[in-house]
């Protein structure tokens, strides 16, 4: 599957709907007990871009975006306005936010995720598509600077060192990012008639694993 580095138009994503799904299997045994198993490591996500649509214009920029994709053939950029930074939502990124990862000496790559807490329990979520300049860097507290100590792949969302940090040494970051996504359909079906009636179409999107 191709991906095409290009974000949704945001202003339509804002309005819509989705979150992350998670897999379960569960079978009930004789005593009612339950098995229970998660054969995915990581959350799928899931929206509606249909839910963002507010006038004609929008809905005319939804189908030029569609056809650019080729319907479900190419992947591209998502704005989750509900999750789209490495902090609190009330905050911006700083470098010290989620840590990547631990020197060792030799290790010069780290890829960006981002932690979710609960308790004694954790969650890591690898961050492949982080915005363009948004990154920040630490390294046990101290902010260093991009292009001088380290860069990032934007496609990837890897940083890479220019020289591996020393042993036991803590690689932080902050950033703000997208989720990678498609079209869960080949077809927008929609009446104007209805539309102006406050029906919007349903635009399934669907995250991919990149």
């Amino acid at each position: 599957m191709a991906f095409h580095e290009v974000s949704f138009p945001r202003n339509l994503s804002f309005g819509a709907i989705g979150g992350p799904e998670r897999r379960t299997e569960i079978v009930t045994l004789a005593s009612g007990h339950e098995e229970r198993n998660a054969p995915w490591a990581h959350a799928r996500r899931r929206y509606d871009a249909g839910m963002g649509l507010r006038s004609l214009d929008d809905l005319e920029a939804l189908i030029a975006f569609f056809e650019a994709r080729g319907g479900q053939l190419h992947g591209f950029r998502w704005r989750d306005w509900a999750d789209y930074k490495s902090c609190a939502p009330s905050r911006d990124p700083e470098a010290g936010d989620q840590v990547i990862g631990y020197g060792d000496g030799v290790t010069r790559d780290f890829q960006l995720v981002k932690r979710y807490r609960s308790g004694p329990h954790s969650y890591d979520r690898p961050i492949t598509k982080p915005l363009r300049g948004s990154v920040r860097v630490g390294l046990s507290d101290d902010r260093l600077e991009s292009k001088v100590h380290w860069s990032v792949d934007e496609t990837t969302g890897i940083v890479r060192f220019v020289t591996p940090p020393g042993g036991g040494a803590r690689i932080t970051a902050g950033f703000l990012f997208d989720v990678p996504v498609r079209f869960d359909t080949d077809s927008i079906q929609v009446s104007v008639a209805s539309f102006h009636a406050g029906e919007v179409p349903s635009v399934p999107v669907l995250e991919v694993r990149v």
